[in-house]
């Protein structure tokens, strides 16, 4: 996948809903499953490494503003 590519899937996770990440990434799992090349396995792996990060950091991000608004 070129550079163009991972420059629009940072652009997407930025902007894109919990919910919408959560869908495409069942997708994108359905697609590593399916796919029987070497290469596209690692960057679907790439992807989905991306998008678990974003969540993390979005339940971080949460978390710190919870016990900033609790003192």
């Amino acid at each position: 996948m070129n550079k163009d590519f991972w420059k629009t899937l940072y652009a997407w996770l930025e902007t894109a809903s919990l919910e919408e990440i959560r869908t495409k990434q069942r997708f994108v799992q359905q697609l590593l499953g399916e796919s029987r090349d070497r290469d596209l396995k690692a960057d679907i792996r790439r992807v989905l490494r991306f998008m678990d990060e974003e969540i993390v950091a979005r339940a971080e991000l949460v978390n710190v503003m919870r016990l900033s608004l609790a003192h």
